[in-house]
């Protein structure tokens, strides 16, 4: 039999949906499993999306210009300068989701074995990306402790090498919600300026923040235009993960043209999702009020229910829709397949996504899960329910 690619076998699967076989069995043997594993909003998506979908009057779906259609370009502009944003359509390259929109980002500045520093836990398919482009991940320990804070300065410091092409963040955090304040990146502008390294920074929550705190992001950093790289999409702005439109956005114009290279590559980014995402800009205000008193409400339900379990915490995030538990457990991984495998309350369980997924570090978040406050309020109060029932029986609790 011929041989699989070394870097196949290196790809990570994912910590979100490797669990999946399990949730399946689970509801084949009739019990009802709450997602809480992954980050699909249960919140509509936009009348307007969807009507220019239903709308589309073409006789043929044609592919779009290579950077995406010059109408969404335009229109994605206007988006930005509402924010303060100042970009050009030229400044922007569709692709398939922020997914292909940051594997482009990683071809066009690294080559293999340069390394991209990422403060941990991070999403977990950055490992992928990671992987896929041939490149190694250098990850910066925040904690539980401190809300996963930014590290100190000194952290990023002492793991820049000749290696060291760029620092990624996401803001607001997938899997924290923790939200990086203006001196935090003002941190990271400092340290991407002394040592010339580019600032990737992953704002696709953008609009997901709380408690009176704003946004700042990294296009409004002062002093190096041509080192930051923003990659954006509409999946969870407009509840829209389906249509796979993302893009990458940078006033630098060498890596624009750079990455332009790979999106011609793959010929067009996708035609309806492209129509979807430009009407999807044009989403009322009401709609964002309406979704973010419905998120506030979740966030509550499940830290305060979390943080009223035994031996449990969780911090109150700020920013997008997610939160990294900490339970007196002895491993992630092992509990949250149990939960599917072997308990049921009330003929109910919950699926989570085991933290060590989100850490590049072994060993670490073997007693943390990421939680997305995906469901509706009652749904959530039932899952935490749930999960206070599972830890008191749960073989492998932490005395």
């Amino acid at each position: 039999m011929p041989n699989i690619s070394k870097k196949g076998m290196l790809m990570p699967e994912s910590p979100i949906r490797k669990l999946v076989p399990y949730a399946e069995n689970a509801k084949k043997r009739g019990v009802h499993v709450h997602h809480l594993n992954i980050g699909q909003p249960d919140i509509e998506t936009p009348e307007v999306a969807l009507n220019a979908v239903h709308n589309y009057g073409n006789k043929v779906i044609e592919y779009s210009h290579s950077a995406g259609m010059l109408s969404l370009r335009e229109k994605l502009s206007e988006y930005y300068r509402s924010v303060n944003i100042d970009v050009t359509p030229d400044e922007i390259i569709v692709g398939a989701g922020a997914s292909e929109a940051l594997l482009f980002a990683f071809q066009s500045i690294m080559d293999p074995d340069d390394e991209v520093i990422i403060p941990e836990p991070f999403y977990a398919n950055y490992n992928g990306f990671a992987t896929n482009a041939g490149i190694k991940v250098v990850p910066i320990f925040s904690s539980i402790d401190t809300g996963f804070a930014l590290p100190p300065i000194e952290e990023f410091e002492k793991n820049i090498t000749s290696k060291t092409k760029a620092i990624l963040v996401c803001n607001p955090n997938n899997p924290t919600g923790y939200l990086y304040s203006k001196e935090e990146l003002e941190t990271l502008r400092d340290i991407a300026k002394k040592y010339d390294l580019y600032l990737i920074a992953d704002e696709v929550y953008r609009e997901f923040t709380y408690d009176g705190k704003q946004h700042f992001s990294c296009m409004h950093l002062k002093g190096i235009e041509n080192n930051v790289i923003l990659i954006d999409s509409v999946s969870k702005r407009y509840s829209a993960c389906g249509i796979r439109i993302g893009w990458i956005v940078s006033k630098n114009k060498e890596l624009m043209a750079t990455a332009m290279k790979f999106a011609q590559a793959r010929l067009s980014p996708p035609s309806l999702g492209q129509i979807a995402a430009k009407a999807a800009v044009d989403t009322p205000d009401e709609y964002f009020d309406k979704v973010m008193n419905e998120y506030i409400a979740r966030r509550n339900t499940i830290v305060e229910g979390i943080n009223n379990i035994d031996d449990a915490y969780c911090p109150n995030p700020e920013g997008a829709f997610y939160v990294v538990a900490s339970l007196p457990i002895d491993d992630s991984d092992k509990f949250c397949q149990w939960l599917l495998e072997e308990f049921s309350y009330e003929n109910q369980t919950v699926m989570m996504a085991p933290a060590s997924g989100f850490y590049s570090t072994p060993g670490r978040g073997k007693d943390e899960v990421r939680i997305s406050y995906v469901l509706n309020v009652n749904d959530l109060r039932k899952s935490v329910k749930i999960l206070d029932e599972a830890l008191k029986v749960y073989p492998g609790r932490k005395k």
